[in-house]
């Protein structure tokens, strides 16, 4: 009880004079610093999973030993952080000070890109819920979220609202998607083969078929002759839903 009560108080790399340091003094490997490390951490998600990652699969890949990593990091922890800030520096911000830019647009830009971002790292959804998001590429995406949001022109105590309306949906959206994917890529099929043959299973079976039925015409109003296309239909109707729900609150606190 002990030992959970010391993990669930482990506050982040970021605050522990950590994160800058290049290294814990002389005798490291040469050819290997904690960008190369953080870059090499990201490749190996991607492509095996947080599953199997380890430190000594990391060191494996770097032809290093496990003791030469933590030169340059204390714990897998400190690790799987840098990693995840590593994966929001992918993002594109946009300038909430551009003056020709409509924040409707910013929004759904942001929005547009943490959802590719949650699909292409599968591995960043249960680091985002894990670690505190304090690195400075969390940061800067958080501050310009913030940004944009402040612009819609609801009050300040609607602030927070709407960014959790935004991006817990987009959060949720993303990290289901990119299951998805992951399981077509185990599958060895493409997106839309395993969706035809998981809709046929289902459409046979007793058990679901009255289901699948009562939704045909929902699906067949739904769009799109890809799975990718469905995809992008429903995210970008239910983001437009967000914001027209903003715009509607920005217009009731006007009264």
């Amino acid at each position: 009880m002990v030992k959970a009560a010391q993990r669930a108080a482990r506050t982040s790399v970021w605050l522990e004079g950590k994160a800058r340091r290049g290294g814990r003094g002389g005798g490291q490997p040469s050819g290997l610093d904690r960008d190369r490390i953080t870059e090499v951490t990201v490749r190996l998600l991607d492509a095996e999973g947080l599953d199997k990652f380890s430190m000594r699969r990391l060191a494996a890949e770097l032809n290093v030993t496990a003791m030469s990593v933590y030169w340059y990091v204390d714990t897998k922890d400190d690790l799987l952080e840098l990693a995840l800030d590593a994966a929001f520096g992918e993002l594109a911000l946009p300038d909430p000070d551009a003056g020709d830019e409509d924040w409707r647009d910013q929004l759904r830009t942001l929005a547009a890109g943490y959802r590719a971002l949650l699909v292409r790292h599968a591995w960043l959804s249960p680091l985002a819920g894990r670690y505190l998001n304090i690195g400075p590429h969390s940061l800067a995406f958080s501050r310009q979220v913030q940004r944009v949001i402040r612009r819609t022109g609801l009050p300040a105590h609607g602030v927070t609202g709407a960014i959790s309306a935004v991006f817990q949906f987009v959060y949720g959206y993303g990290t289901i998607e990119g299951h998805f994917f992951a399981r077509v890529a185990d599958a060895g099929v493409t997106a839309d083969d395993y969706f035809r043959q998981a809709m046929s299973a289902v459409v046979d079976s007793p058990d679901t078929a009255d289901v699948v039925h009562e939704s045909r015409d929902i699906m067949a109003a739904r769009g799109g002759d890809t799975v990718a296309e469905m995809l992008d239909r429903d995210f970008t109707f239910a983001l437009d839903l967000l914001v027209a729900g903003i715009e509607a609150m920005v217009k009731r606190s006007e009264t």
